[in-house]
């Protein structure tokens, strides 16, 4: 056993303490997202009226994910089967504390989702919908629960920094058939840096965004019927922070590069911008150009990751977009 299941098991009796007998033995279980000795379990959740509910456990949890998770989805056992809750976007939690024992340990207990992520198995437009759907109703709730504030920072990148070593890696063995016209595009792009580095860094900044949105952080809950498909909810709210909605699916549309057909025909910015408006939530049409420079500051910086992204249809993909929108951008 090593250190980090050691811990967990020592604390496993402090934690089925904290949660007042309602919590049953845990089955701990290697997770390739685990660091430290983190731990994650399923277990069992005993209702006060004996009913058994199928639950997840971890911990150590970081703060943001605690404090995102809990706020978002803490359901009463009165409540856990509501419509409400049953839709909720993100998953719902049966308990949560901020220690266990003399440890500093935030940890949470929730539902345990049937069947795997939503990336797992071969994706329709229905599925790309779904994600999209369920991101505006996390920007909706995350909103409700705390207001974004406008001027608290917004997470930035060094782009000149980025840019410098795109430059480098471009410069180096990694140019390969269809990747030749890299050293003219970021000659483009540096020159216009600055501008569009300034306009991004003024976006405004009035949505909590997940920051990870993609198909492998999306589950379904079950159905009682077994019919029809259950509501999807976003897991790992461990970078939720302060941006612009855009940011969500441009992620997303920036991981499937060079594989469009992933997306199943399905507009990611065009389709969340829609979601949202379903929700009450803002969705300027000048927030679509404002999606080109980010593009563009995407694209140009690609390379930069070349030694640990470097596919070479993903950097082709990356050439296309940037030669293609820089004269948008900057006319």
């Amino acid at each position: 056993m090593n250190d980090g299941h050691a811990l967990v098991s020592t604390l496993e009796p402090v934690l089925r303490d904290a949660c007042r007998g309602h919590l049953s033995p845990v089955r701990w279980f290697e997770a390739i997202w685990q660091h430290g000795g983190a731990g994650t379990g399923f277990a069992e959740w005993t209702t006060a009226r004996g009913r058994t509910i199928e639950c997840v456990v971890k911990f150590p949890v970081g703060y943001p994910e605690y404090a995102w998770t809990k706020r978002l989805g803490l359901t009463s056992e009165e409540g856990w089967d509501a419509p409400d809750a049953v839709n909720l976007p993100t998953p719902r939690v049966l308990a949560g504390g901020f220690e266990l024992g003399s440890y500093d340990f935030a940890w949470l207990v929730m539902e345990r989702f049937p069947g795997v992520p939503l990336g797992a198995h071969a994706m329709d437009a229905g599925d790309i919908w779904s994600l999209f759907e369920t991101t505006a109703r996390f920007h909706a709730a995350a909103v409700l629960e705390q207001a974004v504030d406008s001027e608290r920072p917004a997470r930035s990148h060094d782009w000149e920094g980025l840019l410098e070593r795109a430059t480098r890696e471009m410069d180096g063995a990694y140019l390969a058939d269809g990747l030749d016209g890299w050293p003219d595009a970021l000659a483009r792009a540096r020159e216009v840096l600055p501008d569009l580095a300034a306009r991004w860094n003024a976006r405004p900044i009035d949505t909590w965004c997940h920051r990870d949105v993609h198909a492998h952080n999306a589950m379904r809950r079950a159905v009682e019927d077994g019919g029809g498909r259950g509501a999807l909810a976003l897991i790992d709210l461990a970078r939720v922070a302060p941006g612009c909605w855009i940011e969500d699916a441009l992620y997303l549309e920036r991981l499937c590069w060079g594989r469009d057909e992933v997306l199943q025909g399905v507009d990611p910015l065009m389709t969340l911008a829609k979601a949202r408006r379903t929700q009450g939530l803002p969705a300027p049409d000048e927030d679509m150009t404002l999606a080109d420079v980010r593009r563009v500051l995407m694209a140009a910086t690609s390379p930069a990751f070349s030694r640990t992204q470097g596919d070479p249809m993903y950097l082709r993909a990356a050439l296309e977009r940037l030669e293609r929108l820089l004269p948008t951008v900057c006319g």
